[in-house]
């Protein structure tokens, strides 16, 4: 996977360079929002700090988000809850603080590369639940004729609680789905991009909180039909 490291420290760059290269992972270095901005074609994962010389890294996600979905990690100093908040509703698919523990970044960059791997490998299929659809070939989603702007994490969350709709998905199988490790990931990313879901979605009811285990979805036309329509996957 090739990632690309928005840092402005170079201390910082060149051990976070050396890590990602150490696990077999193709790396580049930018120190400026803007050279994010043009390179991020080039890649298949980002690593974006926040304090960055030329322009504030959340104005950088935004941009990014306008006109790409690719695995963003925000990695800064930033630990106050605002930022946390702002950044996973910008678009992040996670947020850490610094100083992080290598090993641990690591964990949670091969778990953006099982998911886009597993995105990669899927056919073209649907799931259809009432008035929502999701496309789960072109990673897309619409209640009745309204689509559905998510973040790359919101619309991760929506397939896979409605893959198993009916059935309750627990708190650490979300977290160890999208992010790759159920007991490191704090749960209040979690949170964040779930409140943010269920207001984009519109559908009162639709997300059933099952207190101290989990979330369900329920599916309109039963379990069975719900599966028949997404092509028997599971």
């Amino acid at each position: 996977m090739r990632v690309l490291i928005v840092e402005d420290d170079d201390a910082m760059a060149s051990a976070l360079l050396a890590s990602v290269r150490s696990a077999g992972h193709d790396a580049a270095r930018v120190g400026r929002g803007e050279d994010a901005l043009l390179v991020h074609r080039e890649h298949d994962a980002i690593l974006l700090d926040l304090g960055l010389p030329d322009m504030d890294g959340l104005d950088v996600l935004r941009k990014l988000r306008q006109v790409t979905d690719v695995p963003l990690l925000i990695l800064t100093a930033r630990d106050d809850e605002r930022s946390v908040v702002l950044g996973l509703r910008s678009g992040a698919d996670d947020y850490l603080v610094k100083p992080v523990k290598l090993v641990e970044l690591l964990a949670r960059i091969e778990a953006v590369a099982r998911r886009a791997a597993r995105a990669g490998d899927a056919g073209p299929h649907r799931i259809d639940l009432g008035e929502l659809r999701i496309d789960l070939d072109r990673r897309v989603a619409a209640v009745g004729s309204r689509a559905l702007n998510l973040t790359a994490t919101e619309y991760e969350l929506l397939a896979l609680l409605a893959r198993h709709a009916g059935s309750v998905v627990t708190r650490e199988q979300i977290l160890d789905a999208l992010w790759g490790d159920a007991f490191v990931t704090s749960s209040r990313s979690l949170d964040v991009h779930l409140t943010g879901l269920r207001s984009k979605l519109m559908l009162p009811g639709f997300i059933i909180n099952v207190r101290g285990v989990g979330y369900r979805v329920e599916d309109p036309a039963g379990g069975d039909a719900g599966r028949a329509r997404a092509g028997g996957r599971r």
